[in-house]
């Protein structure tokens, strides 16, 4: 890949996308969108930043970047609680950063993922995609809605003959991020973005960090009884703990 944008580049995962890609020879330059400034202390000659909020109407700033080869998506928030606990405005919040607004990028670059040169993307998206959380339930509800969209959306690809795919990262609780209160620490982070770049290149269309360590018997505790992983969900994450 040469030319990359990434959407929320400017904190998090995307933060270390950012910085690992812009390290990469083979990288001309990394473009960055992202509701806050890009932070002054991770500048880089290969780092361009400008302000753009998901929730906008105005899409029109994506044309700009016609001519990238990769795209990731890691904007997206969360807060834990329970379903009464927040009101219509944060419902439509949500969903607009999680759920329309990357179904809306990713439909914006679909007739370029359709070409036959390569187009590399990912997206984060969340373990909570896959499984009942309590507790984040409008968070995960958004982070379904991008799952299902990127799994159709890849068939469609698919059946019309494109190699490229969307890739789907649906990682549980990450350090060094600024979810759910957190903050940004690149170095927490870097590995997980080196991966996330290799797989995406492999084209892979699901990937699940910690997989074979701790979320393939947490995914299959919630295909065995859903009910019941659920309350036991409910009550990991009142009593303090981080969710998983």
């Amino acid at each position: 890949m040469k030319r990359v944008l990434i959407i929320g580049g400017a904190s998090g995962i995307g933060l270390s996308l950012s910085l690992y890609l812009a390290n990469q020879d083979e990288v001309e330059h990394v473009f960055v969108l992202d509701k806050k400034p890009f932070d002054a202390q991770y500048q880089h000659d290969k780092i361009s930043a400008e302000v753009f909020d998901v929730t906008s109407e105005d899409y029109s700033v994506l044309d700009n970047y016609a001519d990238v080869d990769a795209l990731y998506i890691t904007a997206g928030y969360g807060h834990l609680g329970m379903v009464e606990d927040f009101d219509d405005k944060y419902i439509r919040s949500i969903f607009a950063v999680n759920a329309e607004g990357p179904i809306r990028i990713l439909r914006h670059f679909y007739p370029r993922m359709l070409e036959p040169k390569p187009f590399y993307s990912a997206v984060m998206v969340s373990i909570a995609a896959h499984l009942s959380s309590p507790l984040f339930a409008y968070y995960s509800a958004t982070k379904a809605a991008v799952r299902m969209f990127i799994e159709a959306a890849n068939v469609e690809l698919e059946v019309q003959g494109s190699e490229n795919r969307i890739m789907e990262v649906s990682p549980g609780s990450l350090k060094g991020t600024s979810f759910n209160g957190g903050q940004s620490d690149p170095a927490q982070t870097t590995a997980l973005a080196r991966e996330i770049v290799e797989r995406s290149v492999q084209r892979q269309q699901l990937f699940i960090p910690q997989y074979d360590e701790v979320f393939k018997g947490v995914l299959q505790r919630y295909q065995d009884n859903p009910h019941q992983y659920g309350i036991s969900s409910y009550w990991y994450k009142k009593n303090g703990r981080k969710h998983t």
